[in-house]
């Protein structure tokens, strides 16, 4: 299922879409760059988010040492970068593809505004969860999932019935349907497991890898559908 378009009529050019796609390729392909000379693996430990870093620098502050708040300070930044690194090339190109659909309206309809704010929000609250979930992880998260499953889950909750061109590959023939958008919620879930095809030569084989990452979508969706709900009851007041 690759989602296309939707039929709702743009009110703008959705010029944050064409920004946040421009910049997550550009530093794709930087990442690209770096594989080629073997620098990727420490570019990744440096700017993914590690939770156990995280969380660790967090306890030693509290309890022993508080030097160890610039380490927090130190890490914390990460909870923004991760969301712009991917770790394969069908993660990025998911990614996008949802974010260009959904976003694009979303743009629309809430301004560029908002939706850099359901976006960048909705990529730093999932992280933030992701550390409380498995504080223990000593391994890279990146990647923009929560940002997406957050703009994801406020178009659902807009445009419920909103209805989607997608393409269906069947074997050599690509088969054009139109498909509820509520047909995406179930997708974005299954499509998690393949955004390992086309990984990117990192020498830590387990990034991304999470026990509690599809709870963690979860919450991105709901952030999205409470987010969009609190907007319309705001402007309407």
């Amino acid at each position: 299922m690759i989602p296309i378009s939707d039929h709702i009529r743009l009110r703008h050019p959705p010029i944050v879409i064409y920004w946040l796609i421009g910049t997550n390729i550009a530093i794709f392909l930087w990442q690209i760059k770096l594989g080629i000379t073997g620098e990727l693996a420490s570019f990744i430990d440096s700017w993914g988010l590690i939770p156990a870093q995280i969380s660790g620098a967090i306890t030693h502050a509290i309890y022993l040492n508080p030097a160890a708040w610039v380490v927090v300070f130190w890490r914390l930044p990460s909870l923004f970068l991760a969301m712009f690194l991917h770790g394969s090339i069908s993660q990025i190109v998911g990614n996008l593809i949802f974010l260009w659909v959904f976003g694009k309206t979303l743009s629309s309809v809430i301004g560029y505004k908002g939706v850099l704010a359901l976006y960048l929000g909705g990529g730093i609250l999932t992280g933030i969860a992701q550390i409380i979930l498995e504080p223990s992880l000593t391994v890279p998260l990146i990647g923009a999932n929560g940002a997406i499953a957050t703009i994801l889950g406020a178009y659902l909750s807009k445009f419920p019935q909103g209805k989607i061109d997608t393409i269906m590959p069947l074997l050599i023939l690509y088969i054009p349907v139109e498909l509820p958008a509520y047909s995406y919620l179930f997708w974005w879930f299954i499509k998690q497991l393949f955004y390992g095809i086309g990984s990117l030569n990192m020498t830590a084989s387990d990034v991304n890898s999470a026990n509690f990452s599809f709870w963690v979508q979860l919450l991105g969706l709901c952030l999205g559908a409470a987010a969009i709900r609190y907007y319309e009851s705001s402007s309407q007041s």
